[in-house]
């Protein structure tokens, strides 16, 4: 009997050793099916959302920087509507590029360089009068005066809207003085540089030759850490020495963050701040009453981070969506009705007869700016509880 009881135990133990063997290799098998999954989503999101919104960027700050310049020297209402117009989908890029402001735009501090809010008003009408500052913005290389001299305040978008828009339109065109254009010029020329400095920083030597040349010029950081890897290739190498990614959960967990950080933002300062009365003067582009479609593009680059491309740029199949419907159906639905949720709440601005109540700047008490900021926090929520689902998976 006690022959045939530890035989018994020794068959048992076998068997279940061997049962802790095929679960091993099983989670082994999962985790480098996951890690080639990743790897897709991670090429996607470069390739899809990243470049496309970047580079379009990047072209569109160029753009704006020629319309001035033509602005000036033929002082007509159509430039000027041309100019703004240019502005705008500038604008509407930048918004689009918010669920990614981690790499570059934080580690080189572009992000509050070229989007920090309130302008200064006051000190700006300073700087329109001193002579000595007006002069090193127009010289030649007056953007690289306006990046030296001029402080986060007086830079980027919000120095442009205030001095192209009044109330949600263009200005009339003798309006704005020369003095106020070699201002402007010299700002959008900074902003125009840091843009191919995002675009240059993600996609390296791939970008056009003319915007590296220009960052070389200028000597802006485009690396990661100092070293020779662009923000992309320390993304793709993943998991291997050198890079800043111990493994591909981390680079995914990284892009949902990303989007984390951006509905936040949205729902809690740029909309709450004012909304709640916290800060009734914390209004982004109150000259072009652009605020609400700033918002609505926040919410688009989660969108486009979460579908897998830009619209007409997208590899469903190779996307975070697909792999948490895969993986985490619950999770899933959840994020797909936040995501709407949050852009139905914020709405499309003039003309809309739902969302937020145009324009934000003359509406920041109304309801339906804190239902758009109880939106956004629905949508961060999902999103944590996604990046907490990885980890756990």
């Amino acid at each position: 009997m006690k022959k045939l009881f530890f035989l018994a135990i020794t068959m048992a133990v076998v068997a279940l050793s061997s049962c802790n063997k095929d679960d091993d290799k099983n989670k082994n098998n999962d985790a480098a099916q996951h890690d080639a999954q990743f790897e897709g989503i991670a090429k996607v999101f470069l390739q899809n959302t990243v470049y496309p919104t970047y580079s379009a960027l990047a072209s569109a700050t160029e753009q704006l920087v020629d319309e001035l310049k033509t602005l000036r020297t033929n002082k007509t209402q159509a430039n000027l509507d041309k100019a703004c117009a240019t502005f705008l989908e500038a604008r509407a890029e930048w918004e689009r590029s918010e669920a990614f402001l981690f790499g570059p735009a934080g580690d080189f501090g572009i992000d509050p360089h070229i989007d920090s809010w309130p302008l200064d008003e006051d000190a700006f009408n300073t700087g329109i009068k001193n002579t000595d500052l007006l002069n090193a913005l127009n010289a030649e290389d007056g953007d690289v005066q306006a990046a030296d001299n001029l402080g986060n305040t007086l830079l980027g978008f919000h120095c442009v809207e205030f001095v192209l828009f009044a109330n949600g339109a263009p200005k009339q065109v003798a309006d704005i003085s020369d003095l106020h254009l070699i201002y402007a010029t010299a700002v959008a020329g900074d902003l125009r540089n840091h843009c191919y400095q995002l675009e240059v920083s993600w996609m390296g030597a791939d970008a056009p030759a003319t915007h590296v040349a220009k960052v070389e010029e200028l000597e802006m950081n485009c690396t990661v850490a100092g070293g020779g890897k662009s923000y992309a290739e320390n993304m793709l190498s993943a998991g291997k020495a050198g890079s800043t990614f111990p493994s591909w959960l981390s680079v995914m967990q990284q892009i949902i963050q990303g989007c984390v950080d951006i509905a936040d933002e949205v729902g809690a300062s740029k909309i709450g701040k004012p909304n709640t009365g916290e800060d009734p003067t914390y209004i982004e582009s109150p000259y072009s009453w652009n605020s609400i479609i700033d918002f609505y593009n926040n919410i688009v680059s989660i969108d486009n981070v979460y579908h897998g491309g830009v619209a007409g740029k997208r590899d469903a199949a190779n996307s975070l969506a697909k792999f948490m419907e895969a993986n985490h159906p619950n999770s899933h639905k959840a994020i797909e009705a936040a995501i709407d949720g949050a852009l139905k709440a914020i709405g499309t601005g003039k003309g809309s007869t739902t969302g937020m109540k145009y324009p934000f700047v003359n509406n920041i008490a109304d309801q339906s700016a804190a239902a758009a900021s109880a939106a956004c926090a629905t949508l961060v929520e999902v999103l944590e509880a996604a990046n907490n689902a990885l980890v756990s998976k």
